[in-house]
């Protein structure tokens, strides 16, 4: 393992997070901000308390989910896709580096932004609502993976896609819906039980309520469920990769 390599890599990209600080800190912060106004505010004052929560406190690991979900995908897949864009990604390709270390770096630097983008948003929470976290180690677990996983995902998009478009195109159109509908917002126990089944189809669903039990003890799936979905989507996740570099799959001229 070239420690060296992949540390260039993982310093390099995080490096660009600093450079666009606005874009990548600043941004997300404001955007969570909002968040609380909209929901905390107009929805808050109809709906007071959900499964003993109140909604403002409820809402909140819905929306470091929603962040963590859409940053680790969009940074990981922009970390690729650019030295793919402007060619400087053969360079890497031909440099003493394993595949494995072209992961470690940029997957690494990735799921480290979200980690500390959703900590930021955490603690951003904080000033809006009273929070409290009665299993800080499983709140960890399901961030760290979550992030790895999507960062993985975004990795993954990043070598399939052929321009900005389409790189924009899974985490508007799938990401993002998904997670509104996966119970960000609210409880599925909410919903009539046609809706609740259909909603179960939905992979979102089972981050989320493992990420709020993290945080309240409430779920509306159970735990062992939810942490069994982000394992196997991790296990395709690197699955993918493995197939990608073993084929070349658009990243050899």
């Amino acid at each position: 393992m070239n420690f060296r390599a992949v540390g260039t890599i993982y310093h390099f990209e995080l490096a660009r997070a600093w450079r666009t600080l606005l874009q990548s800190l600043v941004s997300p912060v404001i955007s969570t901000s909002l968040y609380f106004v909209v929901f905390g505010a107009a929805i808050g004052s109809r709906i007071q308390e959900v499964e003993g929560v109140s909604y403002g406190a409820f809402i909140v690991p819905g929306l470091i989910m929603l962040m963590l979900l859409t940053q680790s995908v969009s940074n990981a897949s922009f970390g690729i896709f650019f030295p793919k864009f402007t060619g400087t990604i053969y360079e890497v390709l031909s440099a003493p580096v394993s595949y494995l270390e072209i992961v470690l770096g940029y997957v690494g630097a990735a799921a480290t932004k979200s980690l500390i983008l959703g900590l930021i948003i955490l603690v951003t929470a904080s000033f809006f609502v009273p929070l409290r976290i009665d299993h800080p180690f499983w709140m960890l677990l399901f961030l760290a993976l979550t992030a790895l996983t999507f960062s993985l995902l975004g990795f993954i998009i990043g070598i399939w896609a052929e321009g900005f478009e389409k790189l924009q195109l899974v985490p508007l159109l799938i990401i993002t819906p998904l997670t509104f509908l996966g119970g960000s917002f609210y409880s599925i126990d909410m919903l009539p039980p046609v809706w609740q089944t259909v909603t179960l189809f939905n992979p979102v669903v089972y981050l989320v309520s493992g990420f709020r039990w993290s945080f309240y003890g409430i779920s509306d799936v159970s735990v062992g469920a939810s942490l069994l979905m982000i394992l196997v989507f991790l296990g395709l996740c690197l699955a993918l990769v493995g197939w990608i570099f073993k084929t070349g799959y658009n990243i050899k001229p």
